[in-house]
């Protein structure tokens, strides 16, 4: 039976902590050689682009893909799920509120694995959809007291702030500047579509871990060269995706500064194939761009808890 899970059904079933568990499952599997991912593919019309991430999860029993469209009239995001024995369709799972969730799970995980485990002050640039789970995550993984949040607009700012302190079990404070939001932070994570750095190096204090997640595309760049080259450790989700489209890294690699060996993927760190922070004092990267084994692996757990519970509306398909 293929079922089709909508945005509701999403909702009512996936949490935060199921999030980080299978995402951070599903990068142990892929730096274990247990996984397949390919990195994400585009076609381009003038008035609108297709994207699709494809890749496996052998153990989990599932082969498929997400693609998600782009236009002027919005975004669309579905994931495909197939048996990876012998390719019977299982599940199309409506995935706008499933990506924004496992997006904000990769920073979690990092996190995790990078931050310093007293990490109490976290500072956030970017307070649009995706801000949400990118603080959530954190949360769930550090002992964090205050966020302090920077945007652009100050009425959405402030409503951002209010929304998030009644979720959460800490002070949620909106700041004037981007540089105010990292300084003192022990955390920083910048979530924006900014074509140009929003995080300088000189803002950063000796010890911070920051989650760089909006800078998927080479026409974005959140952090300048100098963040970047101070950071101790430069981790990413996957090396062969960033060395394509990370707008952050790839100055520096065509001018020699990095190169991509020294680019460490968290599922290695996850697995214990690399080390992650060896000191307090260090400051660490991290570069989320998106995988298709994370929207994959929090895909089939919803649909296994769908199939158990009777959800979900059945398709005509074999």
């Amino acid at each position: 039976m293929t079922i089709y899970l909508d945005e509701n059904d999403v909702k009512s079933l996936l949490s935060m902590s199921l999030a980080l568990e299978a995402v951070e499952d599903a990068h142990r599997a892929h730096a274990l050689g247990r996984a397949v991912d390919v990195p994400r593919q585009r076609t381009r019309l003038p008035g609108s682009m297709l994207h699709i991430l494809q890749g496996a999860l052998p153990e989990r029993g599932v082969i498929g893909y997400k693609a998600y469209t782009t236009s002027r009239a919005g975004m669309r995001f579905q994931v495909h799920l197939f048996d990876a024995q012998d390719g019977r369709p299982l599940a199309v799972i409506a995935a706008d509120y499933l990506g924004m969730v496992r997006t904000g799970a990769a920073g979690g995980i990092a996190a995790k694995w990078l931050a310093r485990e007293d990490a109490s002050v976290l500072g956030v640039i970017g307070a649009g959809w995706q801000a949400r789970s990118q603080i959530e995550a954190v949360c769930a993984v550090r002992p964090i007291r205050l966020v302090k949040v920077h945007a652009r607009k100050r009425e959405k700012l402030d409503a951002f702030c209010g929304e998030m302190a009644a979720r959460l079990s800490c002070e949620v404070r909106p700041v004037g500047s981007a540089a105010e939001a990292a300084a003192g932070s022990d955390v920083v994570t910048t979530i924006t579509t900014s074509a140009t750095p929003v995080l300088e190096g000189d803002w950063l204090d000796p010890g911070v871990h920051v989650n760089a997640a909006g800078s998927n595309a080479l026409i974005r760049r959140e952090l300048d060269e100098a963040a970047v080259r101070k950071s101790d450790l430069v981790c990413v989700d996957s090396r062969a995706v960033a060395i394509r489209e990370c707008g952050d890294l790839l100055p520096l690699i065509e001018k020699g500064r990095i190169h991509e060996g020294q680019l460490v993927e968290i599922g290695e760190v996850v697995a214990g194939l690399r080390p992650g922070r060896t000191d307090a004092g260090q400051v660490t990267l991290f570069e989320s761009h998106g995988m298709a084994i994370q929207d994959l692996a929090v895909g089939q757990r919803l649909f296994a808890m769908a199939t158990e519970r009777g959800m979900g509306t059945r398709l005509p398909w074999e």
